[in-house]
């Protein structure tokens, strides 16, 4: 594999909705300090914490002071440029600002994973009634007869995402040039970030690439994770199909229907909202999956009239709520908050696979259930951890080259580390999206080197 030369310290090897205008043209320059904000061209906007219409924060945690510009967290220790330190000490600072994400449109993947630029794959969320008996829906009913799973061997990348981006370009309020300031990725990439200083078992990749001074985040599969998706036993699968099949017992096919758990559980099929927000002083657009919308929300505007659906055991002990709490309700929130969703709504599974019944946490609130646990999680650590990464990102990826991947990397209980690729296997921008976002486009201001 050809690898190119690094920065000194780095090693080699349809309903669209509009932004608001925002002119973030960014100067991305090496940092001495990778977690102090980016300062571009002067034009870019300072927001003030005190204005709660733009500002989002879980209940419990401590916002910074009034009047006070967003700057992102000041790392306790100093640290090498070619690494990020992840323990939570060292983000335990305020909460970081972040944007009401907005929602900028949306598309769905049919029954064979193929594109369309609408809404149809959306589902409505379509309870049971309280007043009744409990739910008793059969998650093991139709597997593996009626169960169609997505070929995991088919690596998507942002492809989707990217001709999403591609098609409502020029309806970015502000223009294609907005995004020479963005981060475009995946909900599920933020989400891992969140949780990073939290995990002990998983670890992950990301590559990046700019292109036009836009920063794209893509996940590599690790040598681990693959061998352990080959290897996923039997138990495993039939749990993944279990929250598949949940949905299918809660969701109908249009307003004021009523679910059809009969037919077949389809994972190719997919409904994808497309969302911006700004985390410190980074614009972000990123889509995520949605699994259903509440005809009956207090708010039919995305992303706040949408529902999140999740499966789990029964717990029959406060030791068992306990770790629930530390572990899997963190994943929750993180997937929940990035997007807006304000609620997840979970169905507790007996051993024999039956849910008995239904709670709803609201994503605000999950924090609650750890803030006097001294071994729980904390959103703060969470959002300036993602912040300084983001930070991170943007004052390593120097190069504005689409072929050009960095590749940041990291294992459980060690630092982010980056290494420097060129094309296969890790480029991962289309040569239809570079072609076709070159074409007809103003020029891009070049990247100013560390003298300018």
């Amino acid at each position: 594999m050809q690898k190119s030369p690094g920065p000194r310290g780095v090693s080699s090897g349809s309903y669209p909705r509009t932004l608001r205008r925002g002119g973030y043209q960014h100067h991305f320059r090496r940092a001495a300090a990778l977690c102090l904000p980016l300062i571009g061209s002067g034009r870019e906007r300072s927001y003030k914490v005190g204005d709660s219409k733009d500002f989002m924060e879980p209940r419990g945690t401590k916002r910074r002071a009034e009047k006070l510009e967003v700057a992102e967290p000041r790392n306790k220790l100093a640290y090498s440029a070619s690494s990020l330190p992840t323990e939570p000490a060292l983000y335990s600072g305020p909460f970081p600002f972040y944007r009401r994400p907005s929602e900028l449109g949306c598309f769905s993947l049919d029954a064979q994973r193929q594109y369309h630029g609408d809404a149809r794959a959306l589902r409505y969320y379509s309870p049971p009634p309280t007043n009744g008996p409990g739910p008793e829906f059969d998650l093991r009913d139709g597997y593996p007869d009626r169960y169609l799973p997505r070929d995991e061997e088919v690596r998507e990348g942002l492809d989707h995402l990217l001709r999403w981006l591609l098609e409502h370009r020029g309806q970015l309020e502000g223009g294609p040039g907005w995004l020479a300031g963005a981060i475009v990725t995946w909900r599920g990439h933020l989400t891992k970030l969140l949780t990073t200083p939290y995990e002990r078992q998983e670890g992950w990749q990301l590559a990046a690439s700019r292109f036009q001074g836009t920063l794209y985040l893509s996940e590599v599969e690790t040598p681990a994770a693959r061998a352990q998706r080959l290897a996923r036993p039997p138990l495993l699968r039939e749990l993944m199909y279990m929250g598949y099949k949940f949905e299918q017992y809660m969701c109908a096919d249009k307003p004021g229907g009523s679910p059809d758990p009969s037919g077949e559980v389809n994972t190719n099929v997919a409904f994808c909202s497309v969302l911006r927000s700004r985390l410190g002083n980074h614009p972000l657009l990123f889509s995520g999956e949605v699994d259903c919308t509440d005809p009956q929300a207090p708010s039919t505007q995305p992303p706040t009239c949408y529902v999140e659906l999740k499966t789990s055991k029964e717990m029959y002990s406060p030791g068992q709520w306990r770790s629930f709490y530390r572990h899997k309700l963190l994943k929750w929130w993180a997937q929940s908050f990035l997007p807006g969703v304000p609620k997840v709504v979970a169905g507790f599974r007996n051993p024999e696979g039956f849910v008995c019944s239904l709670k709803t946490f609201p994503t605000m609130e999950m924090f609650e259930h750890v803030r006097n646990d001294r071994d729980g999680w904390n959103p703060s650590v969470c959002m300036n951890f993602c912040a300084a990464f983001l930070s991170f990102a943007q004052s390593t990826v120097v190069q504005d080259d689409s072929r050009l991947v960095y590749l940041f990397s990291w294992e459980p209980g060690g630092p982010v580390t980056v290494s420097i690729h060129r094309d296969a296997p890790y480029a991962f921008l289309p040569m239809w999206y570079v072609e076709a976002m070159t074409q007809d486009l103003p020029s891009v201001p070049k990247t100013p080197s560390p003298t300018e």
